[in-house]
């Protein structure tokens, strides 16, 4: 078997039911391997679009995303496991190259991660659920090892 040097597991996710079993995954190997899980909560077109035209109040939308990251904290602290946590937004309305893998790309890179555990999700249409349309394009560029739960 490879020996694998992880320090740092990065899991993207949206606050879908997906996105838990990720962040199981991701706590799990960071926890074999005496690593840290950042948690990078992305933000999908709608809700982008929604923000920039007062139609939802940011507070709301880190509201939500605070609680999911809580969440992720206290399972990581459960398992004895240092966690981190930021928000992107996964959609750029004036910069086009903006989209919710280069963004889950750029921040493994910006992080050194190791390794990467992505949700694979049915793209069921659902506002705020993104990394279905983000886990294949992971997949095919991550200069990191991928797990696609």
């Amino acid at each position: 078997m490879t020996d694998l040097d992880i320090d740092l597991v990065l899991v993207p996710v949206d606050g879908s039911e997906e996105s838990h079993e990720a962040v199981d995954y991701a706590i799990a190997l960071a926890s074999e391997y005496g690593a840290s899980v950042h948690a990078l909560y992305v933000l999908d077109e709608e809700v982008v679009r929604a923000i920039d035209h007062g139609v939802v109040e940011e507070s709301e939308v880190a509201d939500d995303s605070e609680a999911f990251t809580d969440s992720v904290a206290r399972r990581a602290e459960a398992a004895g496991v240092a966690h981190s946590n930021s928000i992107a937004y996964g959609f750029s309305t004036s910069v086009k190259t903006v989209h919710p893998g280069s963004v889950v790309l750029d921040t493994a890179e910006e992080l050194e991660s190791d390794f990467i555990v992505v949700p694979r999700e049915p793209v069921s249409g659902d506002p705020g659920e993104v990394l279905g349309k983000a886990a294949e394009y992971v997949l095919l560029y991550a200069s990191q090892p991928v797990l696609s739960v």
